[in-house]
């Protein structure tokens, strides 16, 4: 009886110790094979902002010429011949360069490159419709510029006008006008009413860590940031112009070629930190991209429709 009773037990661990390895080896395998799929943005066979595109903008409200050139520069800057003088090697980290990712959504979709060509500058110092706008005034305004069908009109306004939604649920936002074929862009300068939030990371945010601010590349808080958000709304316009070009999402909140990477310029960003990026040698201001007339930049990171990932210049 002894013997037989002992004989049990072994066998009864033995076969707990031959199960419970496999019970174990078949968690960790399950959890090391899945990867959830790789985020895409459709193509939804719209029309896109392709060829040659007048781009007119509207100085809504006072802006110093200083302030001006920086964004006028940063659009001359999307041009690859208006760099070419720069380019002292192949990894130089133009805005020319920056652009290119976009223009693989074009190569994809069969479209020709996109061209900006800055015609009109018209300013509003006096702010005519008042200085706390509505939504549908913004594209009242930029109907007030576009010239041509196909354009794009730029409107920015100072930082002491309000607009709708601006600092609460958006920096900027970018429409349309399908009968006449144009598509605008509205961006405000949030320095002296939520630069935490729309000026980041050139000012501390409002939520989240809260690491030492970078320094502007061209010295202005607010426009630099105004630059950041143009960059990811001109990238959203060309690639998703009437809501029926590449994104992912409802179409009434649509992630975007730029908005799908938020908060990412430099490789290994997460939350609160913008990345591994350049600093200038002067100044000790962050940028990672050279424009027009030497001037530097810091620029959004953009989703690769070649390799489902977030990409930058550095």
């Amino acid at each position: 009886m002894e013997f037989s009773l002992s004989s049990k037990r072994i066998s009864l661990v033995l076969v707990l110790f031959l199960f419970e390895p496999r019970l174990c080896y078949g968690a960790r395998k399950l959890a090391s094979l899945y990867e959830p799929p790789p985020m895409t943005l459709k193509y939804h066979k719209g029309a896109l902002l392709e060829g040659k595109v007048p781009l007119s903008i509207l100085w809504y409200g006072k802006f110093s010429s200083a302030q001006k050139s920086i964004v006028v520069d940063f659009l001359l800057s999307l041009k690859p011949l208006e760099q070419k003088k720069l380019l002292s090697s192949s990894t130089t980290p133009l805005v020319s360069k920056w652009w290119e990712t976009i223009e693989t959504y074009m190569k994809k979709a069969g479209k020709n490159m996109t061209q900006f060509i800055l015609t009109d500058q018209v300013t509003d110092e006096t702010c005519s419709i008042g200085r706390t706008l509505k939504r549908p005034q913004i594209s009242e305004l930029a109907h007030r510029v576009i010239s041509k069908p196909g354009g794009l009109t730029l409107v920015l306004t100072a930082d002491d006008v309000g607009v709708e939604g601006f600092c609460m649920s958006n920096c900027g936002f970018h429409g349309s006008d399908s009968k006449a074929k144009s598509v605008f862009i509205w961006v405000g300068n949030s320095v002296t009413q939520c630069p935490g939030q729309c000026a980041w990371p050139f000012h501390q945010p409002i939520y989240g860590p809260q690491g030492a601010p970078l320094g502007a590349p061209n010295g202005d808080v607010g426009v630099e940031g105004m630059v950041v958000n143009i960059a990811s709304l001109l990238a959203a316009t060309v690639t998703n112009p009437f809501g029926n070009g590449y994104f992912q999402g409802p179409a009434e909140a649509p992630l975007e070629a730029a908005s799908a990477c938020p908060g990412v310029y430099g490789k290994g960003a997460y939350p609160g930190y913008a990345g591994e990026l350049l600093i200038d040698a002067t100044t000790r201001a962050s940028y990672n991209a050279i424009g027009s007339n030497g001037r530097k930049y810091l620029l959004p990171a953009l989703f690769d429709p070649n390799t489902s990932q977030c990409t930058t210049v550095v």
